[in-house]
């Protein structure tokens, strides 16, 4: 015989305490890309171990230990300067880019978002910043994108807000 089951208020699943955002009182940090360096020294110690414990077993003629280990120091290598190439020490927070996109825009923002994205191959970290004007509903919108290391304007898109030339709900009534 089937049994059901039935949701009650004790059985509901629910983010824990320091994955829940709604609740977060205070300034949140974004990490700063210099972190990335660290694993890419990781990778070059454990490619010159692969080429070191491959170099003995070379001359010592090891069954157990080929040209894969040399293969895989190469990988190593290259991913250890990759990684270590694009850690980049961001000079610039979320706050000081939305005060340059503030300046940039042109027009008086009100509502402003920000967002860490990276560019580029080697990954350069960027603050795309989304900016609307305060009339309400806003004219104007812009997209500027800030250079995080170095602090200067990469791009800046202003246009005239799409929505604010919709008509609303109340109008097409009439």
């Amino acid at each position: 015989m089937a049994e059901s089951y039935t949701m009650t208020d004790e059985l509901r699943d629910q983010l824990p305490d320091d994955l829940n955002a709604v609740d977060h009182v205070g300034a949140y940090d974004f990490p700063d890309n210099s972190r990335r360096r660290i694993p890419g020294v990781m990778y070059a110690i454990l490619a010159v171990l692969c080429v070191v414990v491959w170099s003995i077993a070379d001359s010592n003629d090891s069954a157990l230990i080929n040209n894969g280990l040399l293969f895989a120091a190469v990988l190593l290598a290259v991913m250890s300067i990759i990684t270590i190439s694009s850690g980049w020490r961001m000079t610039m927070n979320e706050s000081e880019a939305l005060v340059v996109a503030t300046r940039t825009a042109g027009f008086a923002v009100g509502h402003a978002s920000a967002q860490q994205v990276w560019r580029g191959i080697r990954s350069k970290p960027t603050w795309r910043i989304f900016c609307y004007s305060t009339e309400e509903p806003p004219l104007q919108q812009a997209l500027v994108l800030i250079d995080a290391v170095d602090g200067h304007v990469v791009e800046c898109l202003v246009e005239k807000n799409p929505e604010a030339e919709m008509p609303s709900a109340d109008t097409q009534e009439r």
